[in-house]
């Protein structure tokens, strides 16, 4: 399994209690689950439990034969196959950080494809899966019924931020990148795969704008020129006086701008807060003053695509990416190359990450 995660925790099957009565609903949806279950005793599920009560479970499995219990059938292709997943929804968006676990997955052992079985009746996770580029391809016919097939395809080009996520779809001459700066406290709060291996997990929560896919950045300012499909490297500044900027300061995630509205586009206080409370980390009170007190920002919506291998150091952007010592890093667009040399020293696979686009 991969990445360390202050939210879901990985564990066999063996140590799962199968008799919890978080697996009534797939008892009843699958007649052969128990069995089904301790067979897989040695194998590993991603699972999120709260005061021992289990509210969510997922298990990955990687395929490469054809698939043929499906109609139409699946050709012989590495694939990603999401084998069970069941949530409790409770206001957190967890769901959503369970999207992103299966693309991390994928992504991380090469594959191009992840496929799901699910019935009907599981509206909710059907939007889900949709929302984030699933479509649609077959059914699956058991004596449990009738599941709809669901698959998406990594290397597709729907020129749309939601559809392509995780992948990051770069246009020639258009999509712009820069370097975002975030201070240490809001920094793995808001982007909870780009811990740093010196933080405590403990710091990440199960709250909404830990969990979503979805992050909202306010600047104060309404200068800076974003638009949708624009690429943001998440730049977690230094603490304090922990050592030198130049090895403290890194680059950590990769996002990808969704929406940008500044403070004229709000109509009001409250449709500000609306806007920014399930996707910031700010407080209440800490936007009601804001807004109240900021003649300018720009609230950024964006989406947390891919949290970098490697974390990469201030001084390597100085020395080898060619950023200046005198660039004040607050929104600094840096070149398509400077942006390739990142994703190079921070081990992302260039090929899966980032659809290139004439």
């Amino acid at each position: 399994m991969i990445g360390k995660d202050g939210i879901l925790e990985v564990k066999n099957f063996r140590d799962i209690n199968i008799k919890d009565s978080f697996f009534d609903s797939l008892k009843e949806d699958y007649e052969e689950f128990e069995s089904w279950f301790k067979k897989k005793s040695d194998k590993e599920a991603f699972i999120f439990e709260s005061e021992s009560d289990l509210l969510a479970f997922l298990y990955l499995k990687v395929e490469s034969e054809e698939v043929t219990d499906i109609e139409p059938n699946l050709p012989k292709k590495n694939r990603l196959k999401i084998g069970t997943f069941k949530i409790e929804p409770h206001g957190t968006r967890l769901g959503e950080r369970f999207i992103k676990k299966m693309f991390d997955y994928a992504l991380d052992k090469g594959l191009d494809e992840a496929y799901v079985t699910i019935f009907k009746k599981h509206d909710y996770l059907i939007k889900l899966f949709e929302k984030y580029g699933f479509k649609h391809c077959g059914t699956k016919t058991t004596d449990n019924g009738i599941e709809e097939v669901y698959i998406k395809c990594f290397s597709d080009e729907n020129n749309d931020v939601l559809i392509d996520y995780p992948v990051m779809p770069f246009k020639k001459n258009e999509t712009n990148i820069y370097l975002m700066p975030i201070d240490p406290p809001y920094h793995t709060r808001l982007f909870p795969d780009s811990i740093l291996n010196n933080e405590d997990s403990s710091i990440v929560d199960d709250c909404s704008h830990t969990n979503s896919i979805h992050k909202v950045y306010i600047a104060f300012r309404d200068d800076i020129g974003l638009k949708r499909g624009d690429i943001l490297a998440v730049y977690r500044t230094k603490k304090g006086l922990d050592g030198p900027a130049k090895y403290k300061s890194v680059v950590t995630s990769f996002c990808v701008v969704e929406e940008v509205k500044e403070k004229q586009n709000f109509v009001s206080e409250t449709d500000f807060i609306d806007y920014c409370r399930n996707y910031s980390i700010f407080t209440v009170e800490e936007l009601e003053k804001w807004y109240k007190t900021k003649q300018r920002f720009t609230a950024i919506k964006m989406t947390y695509n891919l949290a970098l291998k490697k974390r990469v150091i201030r001084e390597f952007l100085l020395e080898e990416v060619g950023i200046s010592e005198n660039d004040r890093i607050n929104f600094l667009k840096i070149s398509p190359n400077q942006f390739w040399q990142i994703k190079l020293k921070g081990m992302v696979d260039d090929e899966r990450t980032v659809i290139y686009k004439t």
